[in-house]
């Protein structure tokens, strides 16, 4: 069922216009976590997917739910990577339609498990328009933005104009000259930051040990005594590892912090 988003999400104020109303299907809980925004070239090389792929298991890992639009490319890579229970996607439609067509499975799961936005009403079709008012989305709802892979001219290079007029950091991969050639403008002209580790710059972010904070995403999750059903879920070993080491306490059909 698609619903109109009924609060106000703090981090929209840095967009030219809040909007509203908003549509979502799935886990607003996600809007309260830590939030990184990961986009880039449809076509990124094969470094930039390996790094874009690291770089969103190890942030999730790490508590952070990654912000992503979607499309094919590094956009799907970072929602995969992530995880569906951990990711947001922004929609450039409707939520009724499942575009691209090609994600229509990714997108099924994190409309069950994750969670979906739409600045747009059921039916609506996608539109060069569209794309660019939910790139801004995009962007407003992460902490900070990363770019892992952009040509120079592409349509990447407006959410970093969006990150910059928000006053948001930006990270990029290191690429060799020839590649992804715009971040490396952004690097030259420093107006980005470069990721040169993926464990030293999650490590940084978070301020948390990603192991440990694995643990306590667990832990905080479990102070809501959800269904075991759910936990199940979201956290298999975690879940039974927790009640070997008489962390929690499963009764009738609840998981409990002890």
């Amino acid at each position: 069922m698609i619903r109109a988003v009924g609060f106000h999400i703090d981090t929209l104020e840095s967009m030219k216009k809040y909007p509203q109303p908003l549509y979502y299907k799935g886990n607003t809980e996600l809007l309260t976590r830590q939030k990184i925004a990961i986009v880039g070239s449809r076509k990124p090389n094969q470094y930039a997917r390996e790094m874009t792929h690291q770089l969103a298991l190890k942030l999730s890992n790490a508590g952070v739910c990654i912000v992503s639009g979607g499309a094919i490319g590094v956009d799907a890579i970072a929602h995969k990577a992530a995880g569906a229970s951990n990711t947001i996607m922004v929609a450039a439609t409707g939520l009724d339609k499942r575009y691209p067509a090609i994600n229509k499975n990714l997108i099924a799961d994190i409309e069950k498990e994750g969670l979906l936005l739409s600045q747009f009403e059921a039916g609506t079709p996608s539109t060069r328009y569209n794309f660019v008012l939910r790139n801004e989305l995009v962007v407003a709802l992460g902490d900070i933005l990363i770019v892992t892979y952009a040509d120079l001219n592409s349509g990447t290079m407006r959410s970093v104009e969006y990150a910059q007029k928000m006053g948001k950091e930006i990270y990029v991969l290191a690429h060799r000259i020839g590649d992804s050639e715009a971040t490396n403008l952004l690097l030259m002209q420093k107006k980005a930051k470069a990721i040169y580790n993926i464990d030293a710059f999650v490590k940084e972010l978070t301020a948390f040990d990603v192991k440990q904070e694995k643990q306590d995403a667990f832990l905080e999750y479990c102070k809501s005594s959800p269904s075991y059903e759910d936990a199940l879920k979201k956290f298999p070993s975690r879940l039974f590892e927790a009640e070997l080491s008489g962390e929690i306490i499963i009764k009738n059909a609840k998981v409990y912090l002890i």
